[in-house]
């Protein structure tokens, strides 16, 4: 695995990810990054995999949604998704909510 960059914050919120060929799941969030994310779901990802996301966070009524995902690794029915296409606003409101968790 590669060494992580940046704050993560601990949470736990749903998340739903959408691949191709109508593959479709719910996980939950373990904890998250302005690059990405833990997860655990009953569906079954393998590493390689590239998801369209929304991520339901607390702050806010409307779902996050990032464009593209990566699968970077799976142990068991966790796994690492690093966010490979996010837009900037988006990513600056997960920013958002890492610091203001951690004041």
């Amino acid at each position: 695995m590669a060494e992580r960059r940046g704050r993560r914050l601990s949470l736990s919120c749903r998340l739903f990810f959408f691949g191709e060929d109508d593959f479709e799941g719910e996980a939950t969030i373990l904890d998250l990054s302005t690059n990405g994310c833990q997860a655990t779901s009953l569906t079954e990802v393998q590493v390689g995999m590239v998801f369209r996301l929304s991520l339901f966070l607390h702050d806010q009524k409307w779902p996050l949604r990032i464009d593209e995902a990566l699968v970077r690794w799976v142990k068991g029915a966790n796994f690492g998704l690093e966010f490979t296409g996010i837009r900037s606003a988006q990513r600056e409101r997960v920013r958002a909510i890492i610091m203001k968790a951690k004041l």
